[in-house]
């Protein structure tokens, strides 16, 4: 059997809060496979964002390990996380963060040009993933010109173009109106699943976390699973 995507083992990472050091993380573990997705589920300030952080590569834990298809990320330098984390990880957020300058093509096609892409290769690529998304003909549209579900949906396609091994969300439709939220996530779901995707996506909305294969919470620091 292949290596998971993303493998946690005892992850603890806390803050310090004046005095006092608040634990938020407390020994998580957490597999998730190629192909696999995974609803992280629970209220605000129960350490979503934070696990999400850790997965990322964008914040190290206090102790544990992170690997990410296979790579021991937990003691790489910045440069090994900041390479590793561009071309092995997705992230889309709930403010999807287009750069207001550039077409919903353009942006799409930022992290293939970044990776050293071709310029041909990287709009084939995203021109693909629009016309997925239903936006066809919205591709010379800046960020201004596009509804919040059509800009995200620009999110999801940059966050897809690089062919990711591992899919984070954190609350990536939580902006957006109930009907668009709905129908943006359900393509997310979509396009995660044609893509081969390992994901992990925060969600407050258990009706769409019963979209995922399973779900997962926080509790006292720990992963649990969600009957």
């Amino acid at each position: 059997m292949s290596e998971p995507v993303l493998v946690l083992r005892g992850i603890q990472r806390g803050y310090r809060s004046g005095e006092a050091r608040l634990e938020v993380l407390r020994g998580a573990d957490l597999d998730i496979r190629a192909g696999e997705l995974v609803a992280l589920v629970g209220p605000s300030g129960s350490g979503k964002s934070t696990l999400l952080h850790v997965s990322g590569l964008l914040e190290q834990p206090d102790s544990g390990e992170v690997r990410i298809g296979g790579v021991d990320a937990t003691h790489l330098g910045d440069r090994e996380r900041t390479a590793l984390r561009r071309d092995r990880i997705g992230f889309i957020y709930q403010f999807h963060h287009l750069l207001p300058e550039f077409t919903a093509l353009e942006n799409a096609m930022m992290p293939l040009r970044l990776a050293g892409k071709p310029e041909e290769e990287a709009e084939t690529r995203a021109i693909s993933l629009l016309t997925a998304l239903g936006l066809e003909a919205r591709l010379t549209h800046r960020p201004a010109e596009l509804s919040g579900g059509e800009q995200q949906r620009v999110a999801i396609a940059r966050a897809i173009a690089n062919r990711p091994a591992l899919l984070l969300g954190d609350e990536p439709t939580g902006n957006l109106d109930p009907r668009t939220s709905d129908k943006v996530f359900a393509e997310l779901v979509r396009l995660a699943r044609e893509e081969g995707l390992g994901a992990l996506i925060a969600t407050h909305n258990h009706a769409l976390a019963r979209q995922m294969d399973r779900a997962v919470t926080l509790s006292a620091g720990r992963i649990v699973p969600v009957s």
